[in-house]
C-alpha cells in the first residue's frame, strides 16, 4: 500500500489515506483513452511510464478466454507487450492486515490495527470488464480481515456489483458517472445494491443536462451517502482534443499547475450540488475545479461569493466527507482452543505477535508447542517458514468508519 496524494481518500481521522493494489490493469480503454467518456486515463500513463518494466515482470494476468498463451490468438502478446493488461499480484492481498512501512526523513513501521481509509484498485477496476471473478472475490474476501479499515470501492462497471453484495459495514462502494448515460445506468445498478455508503463520482464531469427537480428525486429515491465532483485534466493536447470531442466553447480548457483541465460549465456543477444539499447529501468537491471557480483571467467570472462551492472558511473548497460509527460485534474472548463454540455467524480476528499477521478462527487449526499457531506458508515476509508464536485478540470496541 501507499500514501496518495488523491484528495478524497481519507483516513476516519481525516488525513491523507493510501491505495492498495492487488489487480492492477483494465480492458476498458481504447489506447489509452477511457471508453467511458474518452478521457486519457492516468493509470494507463503510468503503467506504460514509470512502472511498465515492474508490470511486464508478473506474467500472472487474466485470461478468462484462455488465449492469451495460443500463437494464433490476437492476445498471444499480451503478457510481454501491454503493461496495462489485468495482472494478480497475490503477495498485495495481506497488505491491509500486516503493518506497513512508511518512508519520509525517518523510516517508521505503521501498526496495521490504526485505522486507515484504503482506495482499492485505483491503478485498474476491481470490477472491471475481463477481470475474473475469482479475483474479485479473492480482495474482496480481505474486507472482513481489516474492519477497522475504511476501503473505497470505484467502478465504471456498476452491473457487476451486485454480484457481490451484500457489501461489508467498512466498505464505500461508488461508481463513476461522467454524463447522463453513465449517470442513469449508474443509478438503476446502485438500486439494488446493499453497502453502508453509496456514492457518485462525477469525475471527469464532461456533460449534464438533466433537470434540478428530476435529479433531487433520483438523489432521494437512491439514498445516495455522497457525491464526488471533479474536471478532467491532463496535458494541453489531450484537453484540447476532449474539447473538441465534446464541441466545448473556447475557454473551458484552463491551465491547473503543471498541467491543464477540461472544465465543466459552472451551471453543471451548481445543479448538481444544489440537488444533493436539497437531498442532505455531502459533496467532495475536488482541487481541480478552482480554475473554474477563482479563475486566473480576471475578464471571467469570479464565483467565489457563491455559498453553495465554499466551506464556512471562503476559499475553502465544500470537501464533505460522510461520517459512519460501526459497532464491533465480536465475541468475548476465550482462549483458542474453545473456537469451535464460536457461531458460524461470527468471527473472531487473532494478531501473531511474531509476523504481526492477522487470521480468523478457522485460520488457526495448527497446534504448536506454544499453543496455537499458525502456518506462514501464505505469508510473503516469511517465505513459507512456519511461525509458532503467540496469537492475541484483535478486538476493537469501535470504530468510525
Amino acid at each position: 500500500m501507499n500514501k496518495t496524494g488523491i484528495e478524497w481518500v481519507r483516513n476516519p481521522d481525516g488525513s491523507q489515506g493510501y491505495t492498495w493494489n492487488p489487480i492492477t490493469g483494465c480492458l476498458n480503454h481504447d489506447n489509452g483513452l477511457c471508453k467511458g467518456g474518452g478521457f486519457p486515463c492516468y493509470a494507463y500513463k503510468l503503467a506504460n511510464g514509470r512502472l511498465k518494466q515492474r508490470y511486464l515482470g508478473n506474467a500472472n494476468v487474466a485470461d478468462i478466454s484462455n488465449r492469451l498463451r495460443d500463437p494464433n490468438s490476437s492476445l498471444w502478446d499480451k503478457v510481454a507487450t501491454d503493461p496495462f493488461y489485468p495482472r494478480f499480484w497475490e503477495e498485495r492481498l495481506f497488505e491491509p492486515v500486516n503493518k506497513t512501512w512508511e518512508w519520509g526523513r525517518q523510516r517508521r513501521m505503521v501498526s496495521s490495527q490504526y485505522p486507515k481509509g484504503i482506495f482499492v484498485c485505483d491503478m485498474g477496476d476491481l470490477f472491471g470488464i475481463g477481470i475474473p471473478e475469482e479475483w474479485t472475490r479473492r480482495v474482496t474476501d480481505r474486507f472482513q480481515y481489516a474492519p477497522q479499515h475504511r476501503f473505497y470501492l470505484l467502478t465504471k462497471q456498476p452491473q457487476n456489483l451486485i454480484k457481490f453484495s451484500p457489501f461489508p459495514d467498512n466498505c464505500w462502494v461508488g461508481v463513476t458517472a461522467t454524463s447522463v448515460p453513465m449517470f442513469v445506468n449508474a443509478m438503476d445498478c446502485l438500486y439494488d445494491v446493499k453497502a453502508k455508503v453509496k456514492f457518485l463520482s462525477f469525475e471527469p464531469l464532461l456533460e449534464w443536462h438533466i433537470e434540478p427537480d428530476v435529479l433531487y428525486g433520483d438523489f432521494k429515491a437512491q439514498q445516495l451517502n455522497w457525491l464526488i465532483i471533479g474536471a478532467c485534466t491532463g496535458t494541453g493536447i489531450e484537453m484540447l482534443r476532449l474539447a473538441e470531442a465534446y464541441k466545448r466553447e473556447d475557454g473551458s480548457v484552463m491551465p491547473y499547475g503543471n498541467k491543464f483541465t477540461l472544465q465543466p460549465k459552472i451551471e453543471w456543477v451548481q445543479e448538481i450540488v444544489k440537488a444533493a444539499d436539497k437531498a442532505g447529501i455531502p459533496v467532495f468537491l475536488k482541487d481541480s475545479l478552482r480554475p473554474l471557480l477563482i479563475p486566473e483571467d480576471c475578464s471571467k467570472p469570479n464565483y467565489l461569493t457563491e455559498d453553495v462551492f465554499w466551506a464556512s472558511e471562503k476559499a475553502q473548497l465544500r470537501q464533505e466527507i460522510p461520517k459512519r460509527r460501526i459497532e464491533m460485534n465480536y465475541p468475548e474472548h476465550k482462549h483458542p482452543h474453545g473456537i469451535d463454540d464460536v457461531p458460524p455467524d461470527k468471527f473472531r480476528i487473532w494478531v501473531c505477535d511474531e509476523c504481526c499477521h492477522f487470521f480468523t478462527d478457522n485460520e488457526i487449526r495448527e497446534d504448536t508447542p506454544k499453543g496455537w499457531g499458525h502456518s506462514c506458508k501464505s505469508h510473503p515476509c516469511r517465505k513459507g517458514q512456519r511461525c509458532e508464536s503467540h496469537l492475541e485478540p484483535y478486538m476493537p470496541s469501535e470504530t468510525i468508519l
